[in-house]
């Protein structure tokens, strides 16, 4: 009888222990909006965040420095989540599917195996799936928000180029480390003047020694600091504005000065220098085709079969020129004899260039099918051309897109942090 009451008396000790453990789970650490973060949220997403700090090699930081800066990002997030969804951006399992093969693929893997590397590494698939749907969903909200305001001028990228004393200045390429001592926009003098007192302390310590992506996971509010602050490579065009004045005095392993910003203070570290570009060439190739286009009465095998009578024609002495004029379905070149002129990589639908690629000069394809439908291709010379001052200015113009649109998302961001409803119960932190 006294083993059975102990038994009753242990059952529901345990019961009990479980009822707590699973109420410490549940317990929300922060209201966001009209929605909440919960423990077992946070958990789950300090240990992800924890898997990468350890296969980068890096320390992790103190558990109570990780948990806040993850769930910063957390906030973050869920406000554009909540943003998306009332603007109904979803993705499609096909598109999840689709995204998740080409990453795998890049990693010269199939999806079963890399979903076995990160299920090695502590990563279940679905939890990489849940990240990757997350990210998708918040690239095209930004896409939507700010980068349909994003324009590059042929004037803006004229004056960049103007500016840059040779051409080795844009060849450079800069590995910064960045820390953001936030601020908000209506943040009064006081706090400013705490802010840029955080920032000097920081710019001295690292100065003497500390490590700066230790420093940068302890104490930057930028999106990079769980990254340990590192921004990667970047051509001076592409590092954002406010910094480009500084990084041309700069040599490796120097701390600027916080440099000041309506986000806060700026604290960046050259971490690596490297190299110039050298000349840029590519091949150009002289092209023509004849296009058959598919429809209800004109199936594959039909206009495969029509394009190989053509080629035959062209065999036995009947002109190119004259037989696209009067069969090909591209209009415009059919004018033109099929020409599509001197053509560069990019210039043409992958399928077309790689077949237009494996031609000698004269020579014509078998039919090659395209989305837009059937062709025969032949190549009437080729010639190596120095395309570098046409590729600088492309790479401007990316470069100032992209700098735009870091610089406006940064804005973006921290308003769309400033402004929303977000309570944080600091004590169960």
């Amino acid at each position: 009888m006294k083993k059975a009451i102990v038994f009753v008396l242990l059952c529901g000790l345990l019961f009990c222990s479980f009822l707590v453990r699973a109420e410490v789970l549940d317990t929300i650490i922060a209201v966001v909006e009209d929605d909440v973060i919960l423990e077992r949220e946070l958990q789950k997403e300090v240990a992800v965040i924890e898997q990468r700090i350890l296969a980068s090699k890096s320390e992790i930081p103190p558990s109570s420095v990780l948990r806040r800066q993850v769930l910063e990002k957390m906030i973050v997030d869920k406000l554009q989540r909540q943003l998306a969804e009332k603007a109904g951006i979803t993705v499609s399992e096909e598109m999840l599917n689709s995204s998740a093969a080409e990453i795998a693929q890049r990693n010269n893997m199939n999806v079963q195996e890399f979903r076995a590397e990160l299920e090695r590494q502590g990563i279940t698939y679905e939890s990489f799936l849940d990240n990757m749907r997350n990210e998708i969903i918040i690239n095209q909200l930004r896409g939507r928000e700010i980068g349909g305001r994003i324009k590059v001028t042929d004037r803006e990228v004229e004056h960049y180029m103007e500016t840059q004393d040779k051409l080795g200045d844009e060849s450079t390429q800069y590995r910064l480390g960045h820390i953001l001592i936030a601020v908000q926009e209506a943040a009064s003098s006081s706090e400013i003047q705490k802010a840029m007192s955080k920032a000097d302390d920081i710019v001295r310590k690292l100065r003497a020694g500390q490590d700066f992506t230790q420093t940068a996971m302890n104490e930057s509010n930028d999106a990079n600091a769980l990254k340990g602050g590192d921004l990667g490579w970047r051509t001076k065009g592409e590092i954002p504005t406010l910094f480009v004045d500084q990084i041309g005095k700069m040599k490796q392993g120097d701390v600027a000065d916080p440099i000041r910003s309506p986000s806060g203070f700026h604290i960046i570290k050259m971490l690596e220098l490297k190299g110039s570009m050298d000349n840029h060439m590519i091949t150009k190739t002289k092209v023509r085709h004849i296009l058959i286009k598919t429809n209800e009465l004109v199936d594959d095998a039909e206009a495969k079969k029509r394009l190989l009578a053509l080629k035959e024609r062209i065999a036995n002495g009947d002109d190119f020129a004259a037989l696209a004029r009067a069969h090909s379905d591209d209009k415009g070149s059919a004018l033109k004899g099929g020409s599509l002129d001197w053509v560069g990589p990019g210039d043409l639908v992958k399928p077309f260039e790689e077949a237009m690629a494996k031609l000698s000069v004269n020579e014509i394809s078998e039919p090659v099918q395209t989305q837009f439908g059937w062709h025969i291709i032949q190549v009437l010379g080729r010639e190596n051309k120095d395309n570098s001052s046409e590729f600088k200015k492309n790479l401007v113009r990316d470069a100032i897109r992209k700098r735009k649109i870091e610089e406006e998302t940064e804005l973006w961001l921290r308003r769309l942090r400033d402004e929303a409803f977000v309570e944080i119960y600091q004590d169960r932190l």
